[in-house]
């Protein structure tokens, strides 16, 4: 399902300059139960005219507006009428179009300030005088356009923030998305809900109805389904919002590649089986044997993700032959997946990774696409997973990678190291949520280490691999820091791994944040 104008009545336009931050953005408004979508710079005025926003954030970037060719704001976002919120590099582009003057500032502000406020209407009505936010920036405003009044200043930065009432425009120079900055969320809803009138009615429930009806507008009403099923959150819900929507005129693959978490298979045969609210046609395919095979030998992380990626459009292309009239692939591609895997004509907007659901499998398999959440970010994902009716264990699962447990065995994937590392895996999450930790960290998971270490069991030498424990805290995956676990809960987890699993001498648990480390080792 394309993002598109039936998806909601009220929408926010974020421009789009290549910030880090700019996803934090989206999830801020919709914290607030607006719909909004990010598009690059670059989107054009027809695009813009097209999308019909109720108002437009722009976004920070790592430009600057005071040398060469820089990226501008389209046009025609100062020719809708709408209010128009500027952020950091947004307020400084937003400031050079419209008639004030930019400079490099003397001093660069990066982390913590303390802004004042003097005015800015509505914007900041209500807060305090003075409050902390979070800076990003070397150049700064030294002139507000025609129309605009100061209304907030830094010890560095005499405009940090700027307003025009009448034109209900507004920048800050600070980031009021990242939680750094207080009352970065009470200035995002009062531009959203009170500034922009938006109703807030982006609800998981008015998700999922809205998300029902356009799959089948889109199906139709003999148009019949098949998708992937993994047991993960998005294609789980995917799989219980097409359900919902066309019935037993969908079917699921369930592939088990050998690669799976200790017990998945009869999770997911359980969540969608005939007792659930949402049964569905599923079908189970074992193909371990096939995937183990075309991982023999295999060592380097790209070479086994793609060996796992062709291997799995074999199984699903040769299961899909079987189903009759199908011709649509249903898929859990998600909103964060469409970002990352975009980029602009100026390449400011960076592609960060390709995904392996933005784009889907061979043209030769001749089917439509229909990815009803492909406007969502995770966590609304989750909340309409819940609305759905699908377990809270299985909507609040941690991550598992695409490739599954090949990534997490560093090296050569071998039969005998896979139940090693499923048997720690499982005792790892088992006392995770005895201890009641599994919901306070955002992903947790053992690694199998391809290498050996010297034990003693009782009277014996012990010469086995080495587990690592890895843990990590984080809101948006783009940055985590690694869980501080009790050492007595590690301690646990370690005791029992080693005690019970005669193939592991050894137990780490990694300190590793990221960056400048990944969350998973491949």
């Amino acid at each position: 399902m394309a993002a598109s104008a039936s998806v909601a009545a009220d929408r926010i336009l974020i421009v789009d300059f290549g910030s880090q931050t700019t996803q934090l953005i989206a999830r801020r408004v919709r914290e607030h139960g607006v719909y909004c979508e990010i598009h690059p710079f670059d989107m054009g005025d027809a695009a813009v005219r097209a999308f019909a926003p109720k108002a437009v954030i722009l976004s920070g970037g790592p430009e600057t507006v005071t040398a060469g060719e820089t990226p501008r704001i389209p046009d025609a976002v100062f020719d809708s009428s709408v209010p128009v919120l500027g952020i950091c590099y947004g307020m400084q582009a937003m400031a050079a179009q419209l008639g004030g003057s930019v400079a490099p500032s003397a001093s660069r502000e990066f982390g913590h300030a303390r802004v004042g406020t003097v005015g800015g209407g509505d914007l900041f009505a209500g807060l305090d005088a003075d409050f902390d936010v979070w800076m990003s920036h070397g150049d700064r405003v030294t002139c507000q356009p025609p129309g605009f009044a100061v209304a907030a200043a830094t010890d560095n930065a005499p405009i940090a923030a700027m307003a025009d009432v009448e034109r209900r425009y507004y920048g800050v120079q600070f980031h009021p998305e990242v939680t750094h900055t207080q009352h970065g969320g009470a200035i995002i809803r009062r531009f959203v809900r009170d500034i922009a009138g938006c109703a807030g009615d982006w609800t998981a429930a008015g998700i999922a109805e809205r998300a029902v009806t356009e799959i089948r507008r889109e199906v139709g009403d003999e148009g019949r389904v098949i998708l992937g099923l993994s047991g993960g959150v998005d294609s789980s819900v995917a799989a219980a919002l097409l359900a919902r929507a066309i019935g037993d005129r969908l079917t699921c693959v369930f592939v088990d590649n050998g690669l799976l978490r200790k017990g998945e298979v009869a999770q997911v045969q359980e969540a969608f089986g005939p007792s659930n609210a949402l049964p569905i046609n599923l079908l189970t395919v074992d193909a371990a044997a096939e995937f183990l095979a075309a991982l023999e030998g295999l060592e380097d992380p790209e070479a086994k993700r793609r060996a796992i990626g062709t291997t799995f459009i074999d199984v699903f292309e040769r299961e899909a032959k079987r189903i009759p009239g199908v011709g649509w692939l249903g898929q859990g591609t998600i909103y964060p997946d469409v970002i990352e895997s975009a980029a602009s004509k100026f390449g400011k907007a960076h592609v960060i990774k390709s995904h392996h659901n933005v784009g889907g499998l061979p043209e030769r398999m001749h089917l439509k696409l229909v990815e009803p959440l492909r406007d969502l970010f995770k966590d609304e994902v989750r909340a309409v997973g819940l609305a759905l009716g699908l377990p809270e264990r299985l909507v609040h699962r941690h991550p598992f990678p695409g490739p599954g447990l090949a990534v997490r065995v560093l090296g050569e994937v071998r039969p005998e190291y896979l139940d090693v590392l499923r048997e720690a895996d499982a005792i790892y999450i088992d006392e995770l949520r005895q201890a009641g930790y599994y919901d306070q960290v955002a992903q947790a998971f053992a690694v199998y280490l391809p290498v050996k270490s010297v034990g003693v069991v009782g009277d014996a030498r012990r010469y086995e691999h080495v587990i690592a424990l890895r843990a990590v805290v984080t809101t948006d995956f783009m940055t985590a820091g690694w869980a501080e676990l009790p050492h007595e809960l590690i301690a646990k987890v370690s005791n029992r791994i080693v005690n019970e699993l005669p193939g592991v001498s050894r137990v780490v648990y990694d300190v590793t944040s990221k960056p400048p480390g990944t969350i998973e080792w491949e």
